[in-house]
């Protein structure tokens, strides 16, 4: 099922004692996001100081040519030569060489080879674009970061696409979010493996949620719809935007832009891809987010500036739009410090 991230219970150990060294395989191209390597490379060498490295896993960085590799951010790192033989964990970074690479290239030639020789497969944020063109998430739910989900969807037809999970995990195959959410990826894996105390562990010494609260959305941006062409909803949005507070009711609305109440409903979701409460609601929550990042307010007060009508309704909006309550966004993204 699409949109929860998962943890299976299950684990996938030897109940006598551990499981072997896991071969943890990650191939590096360049423009490769340093962070999507690193996080879960540094979660997995952790658990292996905690299980030692009998029970542990070793963490190869592998390449179509070896040597340096240059990361999107200008750090370079060495990798090996590609390997042979059975895979345990083949990990696949995201980053602008990722979402570049092309249906033909080693990368993606290689990986239908490689995943047919691994026990799991895992994509860190946009690592699961070479995975779709691979046509190993055909028929799957897939996650990545938020910002690439629309592309992957639209690229990548036969996958299909949920924007707010962490991570999720459908049979042997695992996608993430964006960037740090390989670390969330990684200590599932560890849990899975190794189970909840080990990953636990490892979560206290990177200081991390061993499970992070909500989805992606809390992260996520405004997403600001373009102006209508039609000026009667162009209008509307207009009068949305510039008065969020205000009476926001389809009838207000459409009695302001000189329109049946019916008509107005439909132009505006033909036009606008939502339906004129959905809209407002969205601008609404998108105010809120910004009055409890910037300002030291009580959630009471930014609801009524946002144009709630009430702290409770907030509440079940931001539930909704961002995955969670508004007093923990504030406590989590607020730019102030409050006395």
């Amino acid at each position: 099922m699409c949109g929860t991230p998962v943890v299976d219970a299950i684990r996938e150990v030897d109940d006598g004692g551990g499981v072997p060294t896991s071969r943890v395989i990650v191939p590096v191209f360049d423009g490769v996001q340093s962070l999507d390597v690193t996080g879960p490379h540094e979660a997995f060498a952790t658990a292996t100081s905690f299980v030692g490295t009998a029970d542990g896993y070793e963490i190869r960085l592998v390449s179509a040519v070896p040597g340096p590799v240059t990361t999107s951010s200008g750090l370079q790192l060495v990798a090996e030569g590609l390997p042979e033989g059975e895979i345990d964990t083949l990990l696949v970074p995201g980053g602008r060489g990722a979402r570049q690479a092309p249906a033909d290239g080693w990368l993606v030639t290689w990986l239908r080879g490689a995943a047919e020789r691994s026990r799991r497969v895992v994509s860190v944020c946009t690592g699961a674009f070479p995975l779709a063109a691979a046509g190993l998430l055909d028929g799957l739910c897939a996650t990545t970061h938020w910002r690439h989900a629309d592309e992957l969807g639209a690229t990548h037809p036969a996958v299909d696409v949920t924007a707010d999970a962490i991570y999720l995990r459908q049979g042997r195959i695992w996608t993430s979010a964006g960037v740090t959410a390989g670390i969330d990826l990684a200590l599932a894996l560890i849990e899975v493996d190794h189970g909840p105390e080990v990953a636990q562990d490892v979560a206290r010494e990177l200081v991390v949620f061993l499970r992070r609260p909500g989805g992606q959305s809390q992260f996520a941006g405004p997403v600001w719809a373009p102006p209508a062409r039609q000026p009667s909803i162009k209008a509307a949005q207009e009068i949305i935007h510039g008065d969020p507070a205000a009476d926001l009711r389809v009838p207000v609305l459409a009695s302001r832009v000189g329109m049946s109440e019916r008509h107005f409903s439909r132009e505006f979701t033909k036009a606008l891809g939502s339906p004129p409460g959905d809209y407002v609601e969205q601008v609404r929550v998108d105010v809120a987010r910004r009055l409890l990042e910037s300002e030291p307010l009580l959630v009471t007060a930014a609801a009524t500036r946002a144009g709630f009508g009430s702290a409770e309704s907030m509440r079940k909006a931001f539930l909704r739009r961002v995955g969670v309550a508004p007093d923990h966004y504030r406590r989590r993204f607020t730019l102030t410090e409050r006395t």
